[in-house]
């Protein structure tokens, strides 16, 4: 193709023609006519326009701003939550699931089905407590609804909610945990 003799120095005085590539004809001659010149400059012009579409396409798609990696931050905090999860849920709800009440999993359909698939009621249910689940938060109550074990602070509620709906939206992959 025309494009890439443009683009490799050695093949600046060949050009590859789209139709027939095995064809190569020197273009620093001068013995063709000008119109011939021009024509084939209109051609390469139009491959180059029908080029720059998909071109622009598969630069954009591939970009990282259109795919940003995952910074180290949201690494910790998934780390963070997974490390939370395994402290004060896993007991319970072990890969998502529920052992004491299987209707109430944290997979997106029990979640949705029971009014729980938002980050903020995922963090009223652990702050506060829920039918069987028992709350986490520092000020929950009544007495009975809340924990008797060590109570979660607000930002460690607010990570733990953020994970959980995460791990639901992703249908509960394995996360490694460095055993925090």
């Amino acid at each position: 193709m025309t494009v890439l003799c443009m683009i490799i120095p050695s093949c600046l005085s060949k050009s590859c023609s789209l139709a027939n590539p095995t064809k190569r004809r020197n273009v620093c001659e001068g013995d063709k006519p000008f119109a011939q010149r021009e024509n084939k400059l209109a051609c390469e012009l139009k491959l180059l326009k029908s080029l720059a579409l998909p071109l622009m396409t598969a630069f954009i798609a591939l970009s990282p701003i259109v795919n940003p990696p995952v910074s180290v931050g949201q690494t910790i905090d998934v780390q963070k939550g997974a490390s939370l999860f395994n402290r004060a849920c896993i007991g319970c709800h072990y890969e998502g699931g529920n052992i004491i009440q299987p209707g109430a999993t944290l997979f997106l359909k029990d979640l949705r089905r029971n009014g729980v698939d938002t980050e903020e009621e995922i963090y009223r249910v652990t702050y506060y407590g829920k039918g069987r689940m028992p709350g986490f938060g520092q000020n929950c109550t009544p007495r009975g609804q809340c924990t008797f074990g060590p109570r979660l602070q607000d930002d460690e509620i607010k990570l733990l909610a953020e994970f959980v709906k995460s791990q639901a939206d992703q249908d509960w992959p394995k996360i490694e945990n460095s055993g925090d």
